[in-house]
């Protein structure tokens, strides 16, 4: 593993332990990161299934939570800023049970860099919607398949200095 993923998953780990619990019980591993995309990963185990051995909606939105957010987060500690972001909102549409460990990937760091743009010129929050689709088998491409499609209004604000 690089010594980037490692700090990534360091990070989120702390984070999930101080911040947000919840997150830390579903047990996320960062796979993949760079400046386009991220894939996170959360395994089907006992406490992330629902009464039909598949993963529960809500460790689906953990996940999709994670994927857009933790991109922004890295972002703005890349471009050293302090910023400040929630979810406004999220469409989900659910295609299939995910009957095993699940991916959540977030293509959209372009989408990304450009709201923190807006956002550190115009000292404005802004809004921007970010797709994260989740899959089962595996996050690459052509073996991957679709499971759920998140939208998500991202919305960011930078802390002045």
């Amino acid at each position: 593993m690089s010594d980037l993923l490692k700090h990534a998953n360091k990070q989120l780990t702390l984070f999930a332990l101080t911040k947000v619990p919840m997150i830390f019980f579903c047990r996320p591993k960062i796979l993949a990161i760079n400046d386009e995309n991220i894939a996170v990963k959360i395994r089907l185990n006992w406490f992330t299934r629902n009464h039909l051995k598949s993963m529960y909606f809500g460790t689906l939105c953990i996940g999709a939570d994670l994927a857009a957010g933790f991109m922004v987060f890295a972002k703005a500690e890349q471009g050293n800023h302090t910023i400040h972001f929630a979810f406004k909102d999220m469409q989900a549409e659910f295609l299939k049970r995910p009957e095993s460990d699940v991916y959540f990937v977030c293509e959209q760091g372009h989408l990304i860099d450009k709201q923190l743009s807006r956002a550190i010129n115009t000292g404005q929050r802004v809004n921007q919607q970010v797709n994260v689709s989740a899959y089962c088998g595996t996050y690459e491409p052509p073996h991957r398949e679709v499971v759920a499609q998140f939208a998500l209004t991202l919305s960011v604000r930078v802390k002045p200095s």
